[in-house]
């Protein structure tokens, strides 16, 4: 469904991704994980249409939308949140997610109509006219799912969807990403919490100081030296095997 080829940005002097290749199959959560500044909301950014790449190309579902604003990628079908969460205050639940809505139900009756649906899928229905302001963190998180699953995407990008949540939060909303890959959206997550990565993806890939390090099942990544070293430091994967050695 996604593929990206050798995708680069640079800002100023800085070389924010360099050379990103990934492959994302239909109907799979694929996983994006690295250390903080390792370049992965820039790479959706670059995936979403909201920052040109430098060089390299974004094909999705066969077809070169590398150079496609981000509004004309979304009537394609690529949806995304933000790690930063900023819901229209001044509307209710409802009418947060029917602002999604409306790219595919112009009619105003329709929109509302989808909204109340897709807060029924993320578990907001008892929220759904409440104001937003009034939502937990965990809510607020759950309506930016919801705005992007109204505009009834093929590729939803999710970026730290369950940061911030505790435990018992981040428990209860790994059925909900499993119901919206079962319903037939694929997912590509960047993610920091590694029980949801563990635990959800069928494929991980790995970004370390803007290059693609490693790729492979949740299992092998987690044994992966490369992996080891970019989030623990120089030398750790050799001290985690000396000390497995030991035990």
């Amino acid at each position: 469904m996604l593929e990206t080829h050798a995708l680069t940005k640079h800002f100023g002097g800085l070389r924010a991704v360099d050379g990103a290749t990934l492959s994302v199959e239909a109907g799979t959560i694929t996983g994006l994980i690295g250390p903080n500044g390792a370049g992965k909301t820039t790479l959706f950014a670059m995936i979403s249409g909201f920052e040109e790449p430098t060089s390299g190309t974004v094909t999705f579902a066969g077809e070169d939308v590398t150079r496609e604003s981000a509004h004309k990628r979304a009537r394609r079908g690529i949806a995304r949140t933000f790690q930063i969460v900023r819901p229209f205050a001044g509307l209710t639940v409802r009418q947060n997610i029917a602002v999604g809505a409306y790219l595919r139900h112009p009619s105003r009756t329709d929109a509302l109509r989808k909204a109340e649906e897709v807060a029924q899928q993320v578990g907001l229905a008892p929220q759904i006219d409440r104001p937003a302001s009034e939502l937990t963190v965990a809510g607020r998180k759950r309506l930016e799912l919801a705005r992007a699953l109204a505009i009834e995407p093929k590729l939803l990008l999710l970026d730290e969807v369950l940061a911030g949540l505790n435990p018992s939060e981040i428990r209860d909303m790994l059925p909900v990403l499993r119901s919206v890959r079962d319903g037939g959206i694929t997912i590509l997550m960047v993610e920091h919490v590694m029980q949801a990565i563990m635990s959800l993806c069928d494929v991980v890939h790995v970004l370390a100081q803007g290059v693609m390090i490693a790729q492979g099942t949740p299992d092998e990544i987690a044994r992966d030296p490369r992996v080891i070293e970019a989030y623990l430091g120089a030398g750790a994967a050799k001290r985690l095997e000396a000390a497995r050695a030991h035990a």
